[in-house]
């Protein structure tokens, strides 16, 4: 009597040969499949709704000249915001503005947040918390730290004029939020203290998986810390640290709460966010904001792209190492 090609076990099919082996194999994993999507569909949907769709209509309305006022006549005029967009010396200030902010607080946050979670993956006591305290910037809204901070940098009555000058450090109160040099220092460290911990939990979370044996034959063989860090830390979290960068770059380039709560339309920390803001509600031309709004986010779009190219950011790689 000729043998079965393949039988099932609990559900899952056992093959008995090459040919009913690939058969059964393709068969599991379109079950994978079909029950992978009706896990994943709802979340499309909702993707859909609050994300795809607000984001097709501000594409459209870009091709159009319409007026907040009247939202319910306009007429299509093609590329003709982009063109004007493109000429406006300010949109590319606002571009430079937001390329410099993003450099300068996901640079002082990687390594501030490298710094910390090296420390806090150190064993010493009290460690967890260090640890509740360093999320605390994070756990307050991003609204309420900008506007506490903004009372803080007031020229006349806040506490860090009030500090510096006790210090001896300054001779006269700092405009710190009109003046523009101080007004975009200010702003990005105020960025960085809210965003700091985020990059400190991610990368904390890298170290913790790092096998603990490499650094034990490491302190056998007599490698200094510092070279024990360059060669095997920093190589085995790159992935990790990435992935950071990378999330915190797109926060970065498409910030708009704590520099418009903060500074307004300063024009020293107008972001395209902000630019954008302004023409869309200020300006009332639907149009030509949303022509701004797109430009963001196909720069942010293509920014992503070549960190993840520059990098070789892959998920079997971060998968496989933290």
């Amino acid at each position: 009597m000729a043998a079965l090609d393949a039988v099932v076990v609990e559900g899952v099919i056992v093959a008995r040969d090459g040919r009913a082996a690939t058969t059964a194999r393709r068969t599991l994993e379109g079950q994978r499949a079909r029950v992978a999507w009706l896990f994943v569909l709802p979340m499309l949907v909702a993707i859909a709704l609050v994300a795809a769709w607000p984001l097709a209509r501000t594409v459209a309305f870009s091709f159009t000249d319409a007026y907040l006022s009247d939202l319910d006549h306009w007429r299509v005029i093609g590329l003709a915001n982009y063109v004007n967009l493109f000429q406006d010396g300010v949109w590319w200030q606002a571009v430079g503005i937001t390329l410099a902010f993003a450099i300068a607080s996901v640079g002082l946050e990687t390594l501030l947040g490298l710094a910390i979670a090296l420390t806090l993956n150190a064993h010493m006591p009290g460690r967890g918390l260090l640890r509740a305290a360093v999320l605390i910037p994070w756990a307050i809204p991003t609204v309420i730290s900008a506007r506490m901070w903004g009372w803080m940098l007031h020229d006349l009555y806040g506490v860090v004029n009030a500090a510096l000058l006790k210090l001896g450090l300054i001779d006269a109160p700092w405009a710190w939020l009109a003046e523009p040099r101080l007004a975009f220092a200010a702003v990005v460290a105020v960025d960085v203290w809210k965003a700091t911990p985020f990059m400190t939990l991610l990368i904390l979370a890298a170290l913790q998986v790092l096998p603990q044996e490499i650094y034990q034959a490491g302190k056998i063989d007599g490698v200094p810390p510092v070279k024990m860090f360059l060669r095997v830390t920093l190589p085995l979290i790159r992935p990790a640290l990435l992935v950071a960068i990378i999330f915190r770059g797109l926060d970065a380039m498409r910030v708009f709460d704590v520099i418009y709560v903060l500074t307004g339309n300063n024009p020293a920390t107008n972001t395209m966010s902000v630019y954008a803001r302004q023409q869309l509600v200020d300006f009332q031309e639907v149009g030509y904001g949303s022509a701004a709004a797109t430009s963001l986010f196909l720069i942010v779009a293509l920014a992503t792209a070549v960190v993840i190219t520059v990098g070789r950011v892959n998920v079997s790689e971060t998968g496989e190492r933290p």
